[in-house]
């Protein structure tokens, strides 16, 4: 049992009517001559495999009046069946008709009563291909906590791994009623100097964000409840051709590739801004131990979207990658934490949403956020069916932007997930081939 932490709960406190604060992916998966990939089959596999994913078997037990920050307990009749759904799609089971449906499951929220998280196996898909989507709430989980999860319930050839049984499950009572409201009061004490330390701390890391002018874009304003969704995959081998000739790192290409195809999409609605776009990128702080939780911060980013040349629009990414990781490394790091920790926990949860809003609507967030994870170099298995790709969903927000992009590495291949507020962005499909457009751009440059 253990508190969330203020950036944890912040996941908690941004959900809204139009705001969902999961994260997740899609896994294409292909049986071949072997097994089917069924939901018996899935449901046994994850509970032989809970005690490898915490953030599976854990629930929310909520402070009365919400006080306090809430806690984690470990819910010893979690059952995976109640969190495995299933369907098949009509005929022809293709890309899009895949992405419809992931994008109306994505959009709904998850259920606090139970531990944050939910899956669906979804057959129909063309070739004999089966679907696994599962999403697991952002409070829980950060990318690399993501990535265990996925690799608990993987195995790296067709037949599964043996996994040793858990030892025996001991009910945790949790802090009980008067434990949670004798710890809000003591919080309630010390909330002025813990603002006021995380107002230091943050003032001290300001020069971690620089103060860049946001133009507005299409993309960026208050968002609906609705959610649309487009995957797609790069050769991986193409953005380390372009990296190496040019002296680079693979993420320089990808926030090339993303801030190429963001032009593309603007100039096509001749909307495209003077000034940069701004992005913020996670940046993964987690050690060995951390535990349930989110362990990260970000970086804030000029895209040189406004640079013409695609030459040197690959030169002035790299440039302001380096500058924006110079200023990262010289900071405390925690300037994320120490915002969301600012706030009395009861105070949070009502302004935050409020916040946001105001955000969108005055442009005072990001344009959007861009996430690229690392992920397993082999194929993996799941079920006896192979995993050809795997296509990763993040969250949008008034405050963020209508639209995030997010790739995960696997295999030899760049898979990405675009996830959009349709009414600000209506055409998802064609930022997945503005992205190919743009890879072809690079690699006429070598």
């Amino acid at each position: 049992m253990r508190q969330l932490t203020a950036l944890d709960a912040q996941f908690l406190s941004v959900e809204s009517a139009t705001t969902t604060a999961h994260v997740a992916g899609v896994a294409i998966l292909d049986p071949g001559a072997g097994e089917p990939v069924t939901r018996d089959r899935l449901v046994t596999l994850l509970r032989e495999r809970l005690h490898l994913a915490p953030p599976l078997r854990m629930r929310l037990a909520d402070v009365p009046f919400g006080l306090d920050r809430p806690y984690w307990i470990d819910d010893v009749a979690v059952d995976p069946d109640r969190h495995v759904h299933e369907t098949v799609l009509p005929g022809p089971g293709d890309d899009r008709q895949l992405a419809a449906y992931v994008a109306r499951v994505h959009a709904r929220r998850l259920d606090r009563r139970r531990p944050l998280w939910e899956a669906h196996l979804i057959h129909g898909l063309a070739g004999g291909r089966v679907a696994f989507y599962t999403k697991v709430h952002h409070c829980a989980i950060d990318g690399v906590t993501g990535s265990e999860i996925l690799s608990a319930l993987l195995d790296p050839s067709p037949e599964p791994r043996v996994v040793e049984p858990p030892p025996p499950a001991r009910p945790d009572p949790g802090p009980g009623v008067f434990g949670m409201l004798a710890g809000a009061i003591t919080r309630s004490v010390v909330q002025p100097v813990e603002t006021l330390c995380s107002l230091a701390r943050a003032a001290a890391d300001l020069d971690a964000l620089p103060m860049l002018a946001l133009p507005r874009t299409p993309f960026n304003g208050p968002i609906t409840s609705e959610r649309a969704f487009s995957f797609g995959s790069l050769p991986l081998s193409e953005v380390r051709r372009v990296a190496r000739a040019f002296g680079m790192g693979p993420n320089d290409v990808v926030m090339t590739l993303c801030s190429s195809a963001l032009r593309r999409w603007l100039l096509a609605r001749h909307a495209l801004p003077d000034r940069p776009l701004v992005a913020a990128v996670p940046v993964a702080l987690r050690k060995a131990g951390d535990g349930v939780g989110n362990r990260i911060s970000a970086m804030i980013t000029p895209m040189a979207t406004d640079v013409a040349c695609p030459k040197e629009r690959l030169s002035a990414v790299r440039s302001a990658m380096a500058t924006a990781k110079r200023r990262f490394a010289l900071s405390r790091r925690s300037w994320l934490s120490d915002v969301c920790a600012a706030l009395p926990p009861p105070l949070s949860t009502l302004a935050t949403p409020v916040a946001f809003r105001l955000a969108g609507l005055t442009g005072t967030g990001v344009n959007l956020i861009v996430s690229n994870v690392p992920g397993p170099r082999k194929p993996l298995y799941l079920c006896g069916a192979r995993m050809v790709s795997y296509h990763p969903l993040s969250v949008v927000t008034d405050a963020t932007g209508g639209i995030s992009i997010t790739c995960v590495s696997y295999d030899g291949r760049l898979d990405f997930g675009i996830v959009v507020c349709p009414s600000l962005v209506p055409d998802v499909w064609s930022m997945i081939a503005h992205l190919r457009e743009s890879m072809d751009e690079l690699l006429d440059l070598l």
